[in-house]
Formats: structure tokens, C-alpha cells, sequence
């Protein structure tokens, strides 16, 4: 498995704002909380983080919650519309920018090239912020194909919402995922897909009873 760089002058802007805003640490005291003992480990390479979401500061909490890895999010082209915010999450927080509405394979390429350089790339395949909170919505499936065509695992993560400001943050996290080996010896098609991505569904709203059950214990 690749391991990314420690030092590249192309994650300078990145590395600065991360490393000039660690004192959030002590202001979020992230933990995380994981499903199982198996769950603790396979952190290191190239592989999918797949979280749900609930606001558009989710992926500085993901940040906070995995502060030694870096985080190339994938955003929407929306989040893009201008130069300056372009170079701002393009440059310093590493985003790789989709097109929600046509999707194209030089996006598809950049990403699966990110995770076979060992690279880790954070998602939300729910596609937009979940604003009922009640039901997950259907996952995308281009997290489902980026996975296995760069043979990666996935890694499903449950983002608790804050009720105030001052709240921990917590995150839930399950086992490792491997597309081609829940796939066996069937092919990637359409239909195998969407089964894939109600497996990930699954295994998201597994982290969702996890969260409620602790916060009902706390």
C-alpha cells in the first residue's frame, strides 16, 4: 500500500492553515468512538472516508477528528464559482471539484489517482447537506466505483450533530470496506452498484443506532 508524502511544497497552504489552527483541537476535544475493535485500525494509505452530512462545517470536523492525515474533499463545482474560491479550496484545502449534474471521467481519473498515490479522500456520497436529519438520503454510487477502481477501502464515519457550540465533537467509526471483496466474483455493473451503495447505506445507519444508543447512555 503507497503511503502519501510527509513533505511536498504542493500541501504547503494546506499543512499551514492545518498546523496554525490546532489549538481548535482543544476547543472541539474530538474523540472518536469506534464500532468495533477491527475498526481501530487501516488509517494509513490510500482509502475512501465516506461520512455522512449535516452542515457545511463538516469537513473542518472531519479535520479535527483526523488531524494527521490530509483531507482532499471532494466538492461541487458550485463551491468553486470564483477564482478566489477556487485557489481557496482547491489550494488550501485540497478539494477536488465534480460536477454534480455530469460527472466527468477527468474528475473520476484525478480522484482514483489521489487514492493509488496513497492519498486519502474524503467524501459525503449522500451528494448534498441532509437538512430532515431523520433519514440518511440514497448514497451516490461514484464513491462505490472510485473504490474499486483504485482497489481502496472505504471507511464509513458517523458525524454526531453539535447541539451547541460548545459541544464535543464526536465521530463513529466503522471497519474497513472493500468493494471487491464484498463483489466476489461478481462484476461491476449497474446493478451491482446500487446494491454496493445500499450496503454502504447500511453500514452508515449501523454508525447512526451507534451514536444514539451512546448518547442515550451518556
Amino acid at each position: 500500500m503507497k503511503k502519501a508524502p510527509l513533505i511536498s511544497f504542493r500541501y504547503f497552504f494546506y499543512d499551514f492553515v492545518r498546523l496554525t489552527g490546532w489549538p481548535l483541537l482543544i476547543f472541539f476535544r474530538p474523540k472518536k468512538i469506534y464500532i468495533s475493535k477491527a475498526a481501530k485500525n487501516g488509517f494509513k494509505g490510500g482509502f475512501i472516508f465516506m461520512a455522512n452530512h449535516n452542515s457545511l462545517k463538516d469537513p473542518f470536523y472531519l479535520i479535527a477528528c483526523l488531524f494527521r492525515r490530509r483531507h482532499h474533499f471532494v466538492t461541487t463545482n458550485e463551491v468553486c464559482s470564483t477564482k478566489w474560491r477556487r485557489f481557496l479550496f482547491k489550494t488550501c484545502f485540497l478539494c477536488i471539484e465534480i460536477n454534480r449534474e455530469k460527472f466527468s471521467m477527468s474528475s473520476f481519473k484525478e480522484i482514483t489517482t489521489h487514492l493509488e498515490r496513497g492519498n486519502m479522500v474524503s467524501m459525503f456520497p449522500e451528494g448534498h447537506i441532509n437538512v430532515e436529519q431523520d433519514e440518511l438520503n440514497p448514497f451516490k454510487g461514484g464513491v462505490v466505483m472510485m473504490a474499486y477502481k483504485a482497489n481502496v477501502a472505504i471507511r464509513p464515519v458517523y458525524l454526531e450533530k453539535r447541539k451547541h457550540w460548545y459541544s464535543r465533537l464526536r465521530l463513529y467509526v466503522g471497519e474497513e470496506f472493500f468493494v471487491k471483496e464484498y463483489l466476489g466474483n461478481k462484476v461491476l455493473n449497474t446493478n451491482t452498484v446500487k446494491e454496493v451503495a445500499l450496503e454502504l447505506e447500511k453500514k452508515e445507519k449501523e454508525l447512526e443506532i451507534l451514536c444514539s444508543n451512546y448518547r442515550n447512555r451518556a
